[in-house]
């Protein structure tokens, strides 16, 4: 073999006869070896190997695809990269050690932003050839039949379709909302998040279920749409904190429009806990470094990825999974509830 293989590899795009013209061997001789067929010899199969780690040649997924059926790859599809979709892709990727599969990270997120149906585009380019199965994060449509095994995370409609795994949204805003209740607040408002999603409608249903059980009336003017944005959850909050009846305390559907909550309130002077709490619901990095720090409700993000993991290499198995898998939610107390103030 030559011996400037190590030192000097190949400029450009490795191709399978640079490999066997650096091994000395034929082209058909190199994919044996690549393919794991038999018929090489012990010493000539060390040697490709080893020019092949040298040279980093590697074949050609969708060809090798082609030929044995598998990829060996499984897709992990989210509407945009953004906090709720890296920690579930780091309990995926952390599930995947030892699997013997890959992962192929791929966001649908077009000019103008994300449309229904974007998860269906994105098997239909994916499935077969580059994936064998796929991780659907927040799927916006009912897929009851898929070309490949699919399970969903937090899918817009609720479980239904493919397998599922989600956290305890309804239980965890009745938390969210008793622990601003048992500081003594009494005008808590909701910023709500996608109303088409069925996380947004069951926060939603919690918050209410848990006034209603402490006897408070149910106010629906301090209900206010945020969409899941920190952006148009500040304007909105704005709006609702500026109200001469301003709300003591603030259940935001999740953390980053919490974070849209607390911008508005420093915007405007206001003191948080003293003069509003605020609570979120996810538990994303930003949680924990925000000022004040945010109180919230965490959701097994990381282990809502690794499950579904565990639950495709199941399915892409032959064996059977749960049609839903459900994880509790849990109260993460932070600097940015307080009890409620007595006047303001």
């Amino acid at each position: 073999m030559n011996s400037d293989v190590n030192r000097s590899p190949l400029l450009g795009r490795v191709t399978i006869a640079d490999v066997a013209r650096e091994a000395g061997v034929s082209v058909p001789t190199v994919s044996k070896v690549v393919n794991g067929r038999y018929g090489v010899a012990p010493a000539t199969f060390k040697r490709v190997t080893e020019v092949v780690a040298a040279l980093g040649y590697e074949t050609s997924l969708v060809a090798a695809s082609l030929r044995r059926q598998r990829t060996n790859v499984i897709g992990i599809l989210v509407p945009e990269f953004e906090s709720f979709s890296a920690e579930l892709l780091k309990g995926i990727s952390t599930a995947a050690t030892g699997t013997g599969y890959e992962l192929l990270a791929y966001s649908a997120l077009a000019p103008g932003g994300i449309s229904a149906g974007w998860e269906r585009r994105s098997l239909s380019r994916l499935a077969g050839t580059l994936i064998d199965g796929a991780i659907i994060v927040t799927p916006t449509l009912l897929m009851p039949t898929t070309s490949i095994p699919v399970v969903a995370i937090d899918p817009h409609d609720g479980p239904g379709g493919p397998s599922t795994i989600d956290s305890d949204n309804i239980g965890g805003a009745r938390v969210a909302t008793g622990h601003l209740i048992e500081l003594g607040h009494r005008r808590i408002a909701h910023i709500r998040g996608r109303t088409d999603l069925a996380s947004a409608q069951l926060r939603e249903a919690g918050y209410r279920e848990s006034l209603e059980q402490a006897g408070i009336p149910f106010d629906p003017t301090l209900v206010c749409d945020g969409e899941y944005q920190t952006a148009l959850t500040a304007k909105t909050a704005r709006e609702l904190l500026m109200r001469p009846d301003r709300p003591t305390a603030v259940f935001a559907a999740n953390d980053m429009s919490a974070l849209g909550v607390l911008n508005a309130a420093r915007d405007l002077g206001l003191r948080v806990p003293e003069d509003v709490s605020v609570i979120g619901f996810d538990d994303v990095p930003e949680a924990a470094s925000s000022k004040p720090p945010l109180t919230t409700m965490a959701q097994p993000l990381h282990d809502m990825g690794a499950q579904a993991l565990r639950m495709l290499v199941k399915l892409l198995d032959g064996e059977d999974i749960p049609n839903h898998v459900q994880l509790p939610a849990e109260l993460v107390v932070r600097a940015s509830t307080g009890p409620a103030p007595i006047a303001f």
